[in-house]
């Protein structure tokens, strides 16, 4: 992502992310997660997934596009959005949160599939882009006009992930800018499957003139994949 000449009131918005996690998971019971093998449907989809209030005052939904719905870029650098895979339902909530110092956002998508082994399938063929990704990626200055970027080396790793009945992996990127510019951004594209749903989850932190990683940042994406994948786990299966 550019960086704009726009960014983000990040720390705050991220502590609220947090205490929202810890709220959903301390302040209540968590509900059992459902019986069955029934499938997920799109209603419940769209009421699991965070609106803006659900994690933070700064955060908003980003201004309406008439682009349709596509997924982010695995693994980063100049490598293109894979293609939806198979033929699912879309559900997106796409959220932002832009200041000055920095820039959140969190870009989640579910893929709603008629069954299991089509979800499977299409976490493969997500699998398959992931294991692609080359481990470093060394990039030069570019200005598009609206928007500029300096050079950065950017590293991305994958690892298995499990978050209660949901399984898959994520790839975690950490972006580097060249000294004169000490700037960072951090990535995490989490890619989850349970019966006939694919969750594709992409949280990134940008930190303007600031060198260092954020500290928060494994426990931010992880609480808010956690937060989406709770709220299923609470809904009746149907079917």
């Amino acid at each position: 992502m550019l960086v704009t000449r726009q960014a983000a009131r990040g720390a705050a918005a991220v502590l609220c992310a947090a205490a929202l996690v810890a709220g959903c998971s301390s302040g209540s019971k968590a509900k059992p997660s459902p019986q069955g093998g029934g499938v997920i449907d799109v209603a419940t989809m769209r009421a699991a997934l965070l609106q803006g209030k659900d994690v933070g005052p700064t955060w908003k939904a980003p201004d309406a596009s008439a682009t349709p719905p596509q997924l982010a870029s695995v693994c980063g650098a100049d490598n293109p959005a894979p293609q939806l895979p198979g033929s699912p339902q879309v559900v997106t909530a796409p959220l932002v949160d832009e200041g000055t110092s920095g820039a959140q956002t969190l870009t989640q998508t579910a893929l709603v599939y008629p069954d299991a082994a089509a979800a499977q399938a299409g976490q493969f063929a997500l699998k398959v882009v992931a294991d692609a990704c080359p481990p470093s990626v060394d990039m030069d200055a570019r200005d598009t006009g609206e928007a500029q970027e300096p050079a950065y080396t950017e590293t991305a790793a994958t690892t298995a992930l499990n978050q209660g009945d949901w399984s898959g992996f994520v790839v975690v990127r950490h972006k580097q800018y060249e000294p004169k510019h000490p700037s960072t951004a951090d990535t995490a594209v989490a890619v989850l499957v349970k019966r006939n749903v694919v969750l594709f989850d992409v949280y990134a932190i940008y930190r303007l003139n600031n060198s260092s990683q954020s500290p928060q940042f494994t426990s931010d994406w992880q609480k808010l994949v956690g937060s989406v994948v709770s709220r299923v786990d609470g809904q009746p299966a149907k079917g």
